[in-house]
């Protein structure tokens, strides 16, 4: 079984994912922009497949009614996006040491991309996001 050895900057908030990951997906929605300061690049696992070692600056900000983001309080590296009772916690993807292993699978809001970047690759490109856009992951 893979393990991925995970942190922030600080080591605050230190955490292992057993088992696959999800594909990253790079979101460009309002709140990532703002949020990672660019769009923000996202993988995802079951809750369950997380063993935490450290959440000792672990905070979370509900970010909308359905929404919350976790971060570290100390550093404030971005680290979590997780839908308010979803099986799954997708988690930034610098966060997790190298080598992931991951790949990437596609861009979600994509038309709300800001205009001082462009996007060159060949990944397919989502008005906005939904379970159907990904079918082979499955939280």
């Amino acid at each position: 079984m893979k393990i991925h050895n995970a942190s922030c900057l600080c080591s605050g908030v230190r955490f292992k994912i057993r088992g696959e990951l999800r594909p990253v997906i790079y979101c460009h929605c309002s709140q990532c922009l703002k949020t990672h300061g660019h769009f923000a690049a996202y993988t995802s696992a079951v809750k369950e497949q997380i063993e935490w070692q450290s959440q000792e600056t672990l905070c979370w900000f509900d970010s909308s009614e359905k929404a919350r983001r976790g971060f570290c309080g100390k550093c404030g590296a971005s680290l979590f996006y997780e839908l308010k009772g979803g099986a799954g916690l997708s988690i930034t993807a610098g966060s997790i040491e190298s080598p992931t292993g991951l790949h990437a699978a596609g861009h979600i809001y994509f038309e709300n991309h800001s205009d001082y970047y462009e996007v060159l690759d060949q990944l397919p490109k989502f008005r906005e996001n939904s379970s159907e856009d990904f079918p082979d992951w499955k939280p």
